[in-house]
């Protein structure tokens, strides 16, 4: 748990010295998500599975309450430190959410613990996405690699079409999904114990703190940081699912979800700050595995680069589409040969 604790909680520490003092430290809150990974990235590339997850829950419980604190302080970080600490903190601090706080609150909604779990899906509702909580565990891992899950990218679709299609399709997939699931019960449940008005509630809260802690301003900050991490979390989904597809049975009902429907990277600087994030077959595969005993295997699809590297590339929708359809080609030319 060494390097996982390191790579993590590292950002939040510096984000929280940032919103206090600014200048260097803003800098150095952003780089630590950023060039540092890509160097650290590159020194080697660390493919060990691991067993064991002593210390795990402990690291999610404090980077979900270091997340908590930050929320505001971030926000009103302005008049203190001026725009030239405030523009990298902030955007440090929709790295941090997108890049760790949402590693860290999608394992914990897949934990059995009911406090975990909703832990998990607050850390969610502070970004004003709660909605992928339920999509994420009522649809996403159902329909995974087919066309019913809107956070599965086809091939050839852009990002910034992914995006808008996915964002509307997860909200609405999750909402049909628990209004289903709440018509299944032998006792109508109370409208307001629907998971949607949670979200939207705690979502409400979060801006009206914003506003009431530093005014118009701070509530700006604070959706400029949200709708980064939320770019952040789509941006995962998209490089991760790209163009991989379950076959069909004669049945219509598609394939079991197998190791080769998700995009992996093996980079160890970046896995563990994403606390095995880029481990995601196994994930699939296993999804009550915790995260430091995500498996890699070398049948799995693995990416060119790492996560982070990737994330920025599909930002140019014409250079993703040819590095990525290189790798499909060589990844089909495999399965070919596979069944030979």
């Amino acid at each position: 748990m060494f390097w996982f604790s390191i790579a993590s909680l590292t950002p939040p520490v510096l984000i929280g010295l940032a919103s206090l003092w600014g200048g260097i430290w803003s800098w150095a809150a952003l780089g630590s998500m950023s060039a540092l990974v890509l160097v650290l990235d590159r020194i080697g590339r660390r493919a060990q599975n691991q067993t064991g997850a002593r210390g795990a829950e402990a690291l999610q419980v404090a980077l979900a309450l270091a997340h908590f604190a930050l929320l505001l302080p971030v926000a009103t970080a302005l008049p203190r430190i001026g725009w030239n600490g405030a523009i990298p903190l902030v955007l440090a601090q929709g790295l941090f959410m997108g890049q760790i706080s949402h590693p860290n609150a999608h394992e914990l909604i897949h934990r059995p613990t009911r406090a975990l779990r909703r832990l998990g899906v607050l850390v969610y509702a502070t970004m004003l996405i709660g909605h992928h909580a339920s999509a994420h565990l009522k649809v996403h891992h159902v329909h995974v690699a087919t066309p019913q899950d809107p956070n599965t990218a086809r091939r050839g679709e852009g990002f910034y079409r992914f995006l808008l299609r996915a964002w509307i399709g997860s909200f609405r997939a999750g909402l049909a999904a628990e209004n289903t699931a709440r018509q299944r019960k032998q006792i109508p449940p109370s409208p307001l114990s629907h998971p949607y008005v949670a979200y939207i509630a705690i979502a409400l809260l979060c801006c009206a703190a914003a506003y009431l802690a530093g005014g118009a301003l701070a509530l700006f900050l604070f959706l400029f940081a949200a709708a980064h991490a939320q770019m952040q979390i789509f941006l995962a989904d998209y490089v991760q699912h790209y163009g991989l597809q379950r076959q069909t049975r004669d049945t219509g009902r598609p394939v079991p979800v197998g190791p080769q429907h998700s995009w992996n990277a093996p980079h160890w600087y970046s896995s563990a700050m994403m606390l095995n994030a880029p481990r995601h077959s196994d994930h699939h595969v296993v999804p009550a595995r915790r995260f430091p005993e995500l498996q890699l295997t070398p049948d799995m699809p693995t990416l060119p680069h790492s996560l982070p590297v990737m994330g920025a590339i599909a930002l140019i929708p014409s250079l993703w589409r040819r590095k990525m359809g290189r790798e499909l080609a060589k990844l089909n030319g495999k399965r070919s040969e596979g069944l030979d």
